[in-house]
């Protein structure tokens, strides 16, 4: 008899990681598909795609189970899954975590928003939505997100053993980092236990969502002639906001000596400065503000900082929309210096 809650057409369970890199979800789903395969017997396989290989661009994990007596003959992308897990959930700006999701689909998510709020910004019209403060617990136990997804994960997928994947954990920590088990075990329970569900019942008549896959914008039939980049230094339009992993800096202009110390060392365009004088009547720059549209939460500038003045916060929804001072780009907009 099968312990699979559900299968599709090919007899495959199948579940979709959506993270960012540096949040570990290529392992984590390494670790989900080798708990189920070792722990339970059940055939299994994993693999994940992703761009460039660095912190902060897109990342998605695979995992497929069916049952010992069915044979993994797919190594295609999981595009109709029936568990979503949603490593960093400011994604959604980037990537439609949620496409191909069925009405009674599972979607996963590491946040301490309200279950309303997440819904909304995922447009989940249906199915179950499970929270947990995944990036919370990881600092509390100075682990990785990651583990605490796995436990909320286990908890969604009943029929997966967790004892199993405790093993799984012992073994891949023990050799390199054995000072990590315990803290990591613990991480996973506290993930397994801390995650909250709610269900929204879909209609009858309720379709699965459509899947999506990005598409360059530039191709060989629609790439200008020549390869012509019309504005440039274009990457002042791109929003980094969604490689952050949870945190950014925060200014406090009053301890702020505006050195530009932070500026030096920043990789982007985030920091903003205005011209003015100082108590002497001499020109001088002075920092206006942060352009959270640039930062990735790479805190170098914290680092730096001589004063303090600039320090690491835990981001929350709505605080880089409230604290931030655009940049202007004249040239770009078709204005004067």
């Amino acid at each position: 008899m099968s312990i699979l809650p559900k299968k599709n057409q090919l007899g495959f369970f199948e579940i979709r990681l959506e993270s960012i890199g540096g949040l570990g979800a290529n392992l984590a789903g390494k670790m989900l598909a080798e708990a189920g395969v070792l722990g339970l017997g059940l055939n299994g396989s994993n693999f994940s795609t992703y761009g460039s290989e660095k912190k902060g661009s897109p990342v998605k994990s695979y995992i497929r189970f069916c049952d010992p007596d069915t044979e993994i003959r797919a190594h295609s992308p999981i595009e109709e899954p029936h568990v979503i897990g949603v490593f960093h959930e400011a994604l959604y700006k980037m990537v439609d975590v949620v496409s191909g999701l069925a009405p009674d689909g599972i979607v996963l998510v590491n946040s301490v928003r309200d279950f309303d709020d997440i819904r909304r910004d995922l447009q989940l019209d249906y199915g179950t939505l499970a929270v947990v403060d995944a990036l919370g617990i990881a600092v509390e136990e100075k682990t990785k997100v990651n583990t605490a997804m796995l436990g909320a994960l286990f908890r969604v997928c009943d029929f997966l053993d967790p004892e199993a994947m405790k093993e799984v954990i012992r073994k891949t920590f023990e050799k390199k980092y054995p000072h990590l088990v315990e803290a990591n075990i613990r991480t996973f329970e506290r993930g397994y236990h801390e995650v909250r569900f709610q269900t929204y019942e879909a209609p009858a008549n309720a379709e699965r969502k459509s899947f999506s896959r990005l598409e360059p914008l530039l191709g060989y039939e629609t790439q200008e002639i020549g390869g012509i980049i019309t504005a440039n230094a274009n990457s002042i339009f791109k929003d980094l906001s969604g490689s952050r992993q949870g945190f950014l800096p925060k200014w406090e202009m009053e301890k702020c000596i505006h050195c530009a110390a932070c500026d030096t060392v920043c990789p982007d365009f985030c920091f903003v400065w205005e011209e003015g004088e100082d108590k002497k009547g001499r020109k001088q720059m002075f920092l206006k503000g942060i352009d959270y549209q640039y930062c990735k939460g790479c805190l170098k500038c914290v680092e730096a900082c001589p004063t303090a003045a600039l320090t690491e916060c835990r981001e929350e929804i709505g605080f880089a929309e409230k604290h931030t001072v655009k940049q202007k780009f004249p040239m770009v907009l078709g204005g004067n210096y």
